[in-house]
């Protein structure tokens, strides 16, 4: 029988809405709240507060599908198992149940007859051995020993292996993962596990258990409730399930490749590599654009141009001079759109952005090639000079062809071997690595909600880039929304979708909304209301599909206007008594369809 990952998605899903627990929507690939990282690389991260304690909207008993990225290994992509994007299907208790009926909820999808159907023999578990920090996990083991699973079937592994933590301190626990027999045979030998055959054996579900609390100095402590996070990859287990020994062989990518060849005119056989990254980052950097990111040269934006480009010099290789990223985003779109709806809203959108950003590189790619022909110019000049040949590119000089000219590392390492050259690919990474170290501490400056931190005159401006919002969208249009914030005790930089200049009169305009609001003696009030609820109000909000099923609106009114009724996680002002006098500093741009206005409140 073979697989889909739409059906598996779905079964998923449906199994555990059968145990009570609340489909929640993917939240966007970016983290809304934690700017320490650029994108949610595990299907735990937003969910982390929720964990930690916070009360979620949907109840105790939580399911999703959560989109991931994760590009620490982009070199490998083009391999059998690699890829940036994947979705995470899990499944969370919150102070609800706990070990027994997760592993019982995991074993009855594997191997319920309605739901996956595999066979019990090729499952095999581990638990957590114990150490001198918390004890062996017998009672994992002996729940699985009490569902069906054979002594032999159940290995002890270490705390690297079967121990998550969300950090140095904080909640934490023993894991129980779940593999599946991948080997030639159809079913494992006698006394075969884990432990002793691990290359014939994929991992295919992991069972956290959070139940202990490690405090600063290291020793643990007994959480009185207990929480449980699971993750199982989409497209490892349809891989698995079908048998195939790389997912580019499933329904996840069959259709993008079939696209690909269509479109440049070439067989995937022989050219497996090149497709396979195209196929991968099309469908990566269509994920990223439906979530709001554009490509840029910094943050989120600097990756998805990074893959763009990537994928273009693909074509580029396999003799495709023309413009082609749209057609296949295109069928990414189809086939998406049914598990993530936002995507064939903002379908026209995507496809306009990536045909913007690859029209520019494709135009662009000629002039870049001519600069590094100069660069590789100045080795024969130099050896003309000295008689020392240079052969060797820096790794600083191949990184500032990336940082300013758009050159990904793959480009400039290929066109050095086509002259005879090789890269100091090590100095390009420790060049690249000090760049993300810079951006994440500008980064890690940001609060939540990007603000720098929860002082009164942080949170007064905070409150002031609401009515900002507001009266932009009265004076430019409702194509006016949030593209982003930073705000300090001393300023706000708030970005904002739109194509042009915005000129002096019209921030005047926005100016004395402001003030005014603040001199009607406004107040800020908050209620939760049912997502759908807020869209019908017109309620002003951007990615509604990363909100739960309920939702926090602010209305910010005086006993005779409404000013702004907005989602957003606050915090506000209750009253806008004392905020003082709202000033636009600069209106410039910040990316292309992108304007930024930095601003202060003056007290007098």
């Amino acid at each position: 029988m073979q697989y889909t990952s739409t059906e598996i998605r779905q079964k998923y899903l449906d199994f555990f809405a059968s145990k009570n627990h609340a489909i929640i929507p993917s939240a966007p690939v970016v983290p809304e709240n934690d700017p320490t990282v650029l994108f949610n690389t595990a299907g735990m991260q937003p969910l982390v507060p929720y964990l930690l304690g916070e009360k979620h909207p949907s109840g105790t008993r939580l399911a999703d599908s959560q989109k991931c990225i994760r590009t620490w290994d982009i070199e490998e992509v083009g391999d059998n198992s690699h890829l940036t994007f994947f979705e995470m299907l899990g499944n969370w208790s919150l102070w609800d149940y706990f070990k027994h009926e997760s592993l019982a909820y995991s074993y009855e999808f594997l191997t319920g007859k309605d739901n996956l159907n595999l066979d019990p023999k090729k499952i095999a578990v581990t638990v957590f051995e114990g150490d001198e920090d918390a004890p062996r996990d017998e009672e994992s083991a002996k729940i699985w020993e009490e569902i069906w699973m054979p002594k032999e079937r159940i290995s002890y592994l270490p705390a690297s292996e079967n121990w998550w933590a969300a950090g140095p301190t904080g909640p934490c626990g023993p894991d129980s993962e779940i593999f599946y027999w991948v080997g030639e045979s159809e079913f494992p030998p006698a006394g075969s596990n884990v432990e002793n055959d691990e290359d014939n054996w994929m991992e295919i579900w992991n069972n956290v258990f959070m139940e202990y609390n490690r405090l600063e100095d290291g020793s643990l402590e007994k959480l009185p409730n207990q929480n449980v996070d699971t993750g199982m990859g989409l497209e490892r287990i349809v891989a698995t399930l079908n048998g195939e020994k790389t997912v580019y062989n499933t329904d996840i990518f069959d259709y993008i490749i079939t696209k690909i060849e269509e479109v440049l005119g070439v067989n995937y056989e022989g050219n497996e590599t090149c497709i396979r990254i195209i196929a991968d980052h099309a469908r990566t950097a269509t994920v990223m654009i439906s979530d709001g990111v554009a490509p840029s040269n910094v943050d989120q934006g600097y990756v998805l141009r990074k893959l763009m480009r990537i994928a273009i010099r693909q074509a580029h290789k396999l003799g495709f001079k023309g413009l082609f990223l749209s057609e296949v985003a295109n069928v990414i779109i189809e086939k998406l759109w049914a598990a993530y709806p936002h995507m064939i809203e903002q379908k026209i959108e995507i496809l306009s952005e990536i045909t913007r950003e690859e029209t520019q590189f494709v135009e662009t790619l000629e002039k870049w090639l001519k600069e590094f022909d100069k660069l590789v110019k100045w080795f024969e000049i130099a050896f003309e000079r000295t008689g020392k040949k240079v052969d060797t590119i820096a790794g600083n000089k191949a990184f500032k062809l990336y940082d300013t000219f758009g050159f990904p590392l793959e480009m400039t390492v290929e066109l050095a071997e086509e002259r005879g050259l090789q890269v100091d690919v090590e100095g390009f990474k420790q060049a690249e690595k000090k760049h993300q170290e810079l951006s994440r501490k500008w980064a890690e400056q940001k609060f939540k909600g990007g603000l720098a931190d929860a002082s009164q005159a942080t949170t007064e401006l905070h409150t002031a880039t609401h009515l900002l919002l507001a009266w932009l969208r009265q004076v430019l249009g409702d194509h006016v929304f949030q593209k982003g914030s930073n705000i300090t005790a001393e300023r706000l930089r708030f970005d904002f979708s739109h194509d042009e200049k915005v000129s002096r009169e019209d921030l005047d305009k926005v100016e004395e909304f402001v003030n005014h609001a603040i001199q009607a003696g406004m107040s800020v009030s908050m209620e939760e209301v049912p997502k759908q609820t807020a869209i019908d109000r017109g309620v002003v909000g951007s990615f509604w599909e990363k909100y739960p099923d309920i939702v926090k609106v602010y209305t910010m009114k005086s006993d005779s206007e409404v000013f702004s009724v907005e989602l957003c996680g606050g915090p506000h002002v209750e009253k806008s008594e004392g905020m003082g006098r709202f000033k636009i500093k600069k209106e410039e741009a910040s990316s292309r369809g992108v304007r930024r206005i930095k601003a202060v409140l003056i007290k007098d």
